[in-house]
């Protein structure tokens, strides 16, 4: 699997960053039809109370799967948006079987 991670329009954060890796790479296991996974922080600097968004969108046989959540902290945002795909793709296996 192809991971691409882009900070838009802010620091790159290592932190963040190893743990998207390490959320995609997990998810790699139980899904493996995963090619390709691009992860978008953008931090939203008008949204005082969260701001901190974090976007994935999934290549895989069929049409993409894309999640995104907006939250207090990327580690949070990140965490939400990994839980929103896997319900995806839980979905997405039942209805193949």
């Amino acid at each position: 699997m192809i991971i691409i991670i882009q900070f838009v329009n802010m620091e790159k954060n290592s932190s963040v960053e190893t743990l998207a890796k390490e959320k995609l790479e997990s998810l790699k296991v139980k899904f493996d039809d995963i090619i390709r996974a691009e992860v978008f922080f953008k931090e939203e600097k008008a949204d005082v109370e969260k701001g901190k968004i974090c976007e994935i969108r999934l290549s895989l046989p069929g049409p993409r799967i894309h999640a995104s959540s907006n939250e207090s902290s990327f580690h949070a945002a990140t965490a939400e948006t990994m839980r929103d795909l896997e319900r995806q793709l839980g979905k997405r296996k039942n209805n193949l079987v």
